[in-house]
């Protein structure tokens, strides 16, 4: 396995195929660089090098106790793009992923990068509060904190249904995207998972976004039963200085795996031009 060593001493894996521009990959929570196999395969056909790797505690990266957190994340990300010596990145995010592509930014600057594409992607801020009125009730995130507690390996099967929209009438249910599904999920470690709930529902990216100065695609899914449209994508859209937002009818959470192949022509197109 290719693997890179962070400076607090944490065993990260990635993948790092093919030669050209940079496209990296950053995955949702609870997956695994895996999620993205799809992506992957199509944009190294393109011509693209094509990298991704497995966040502290998740899939076949070391399991942590501590640093699950986004500021880690994103000097993780700044850390590896300077032993692999990347430049001139795309950066691509699903939603806790598109927190860390965010926060790397507002963090570390955009020096490395030429655009971001956010797809499902949590930022501005998943929590529902005063300033926030569309947000999700604190309510929905404890009970993903329980579920993830007391039997994750259930609740990860179960979340397959609403993350695919596999519980709408009429979906044809895809039983390998669910076993994948929960196989990346039960690869991670339990703190690391847990700890992360915090990370994608309470981090306000406002700030992150606004750092932003690089062109950025949005892409959600009017039916995102995880991340819903009106508190993210509709939102953060206008506090990046330079972006677009492509909105997929009846698209789902997981869209970049349930309609892959108009995923993968909508963001080449955008990498295009």
């Amino acid at each position: 396995m290719t693997t890179f060593t962070t400076s607090d001493n944490v065993t990260l894996f990635y993948k790092d195929w093919g030669s050209g521009q940079p496209v990296f990959f950053s995955h949702g929570w609870p997956l695994s660089s895996d999620a993205w196999d799809s992506q992957m395969l199509f944009f190294g056909q393109q011509g693209y090098r094509v990298i991704a790797h497995d966040r502290r505690g998740h899939g076949r990266s070391e399991q942590t106790w501590d640093g699950n957190n986004m500021d880690r994340y994103a000097d993780d990300l700044a850390e590896l793009f300077e032993y692999l010596d990347l430049h001139n990145i795309i950066m691509i995010g699903h939603s806790t992923g598109g927190g860390e592509v965010a926060h790397y930014v507002g963090r570390h600057g955009s020096a490395r990068v030429a655009k971001a594409v956010l797809v499902g992607a949590v930022p501005p801020l998943m929590l529902k509060t005063d300033s926030n009125p569309d947000g999700t009730p604190m309510e929905a995130f404890d009970g993903i904190r329980a579920g993830t507690a007391e039997n994750r390996s259930q609740f990860f099967r179960d979340l397959t249904m609403p993350f695919y929209g596999f519980n709408r009438d009429g979906a044809k249910v895809n039983e390998g995207l669910q076993e994948s599904f929960w196989l990346q999920g039960m690869q991670g470690g339990i703190k690391a998972h847990y700890d992360c709930i915090h990370e994608f529902s309470e981090v306000d990216y406002t700030a992150d976004l606004k750092a932003i100065s690089k062109p950025v695609l949005f892409i959600h899914g009017d039916d995102d039963q995880i991340v819903p449209l009106a508190a993210s994508a509709e939102l953060a859209v206008g506090l990046v200085k330079d972006g677009i937002l492509k909105v997929y009818p009846g698209g789902s959470h997981g869209l970049a795996q349930i309609d892959a192949g108009q995923f993968n022509s909508d963001v080449l197109a955008f990498i295009r031009s």
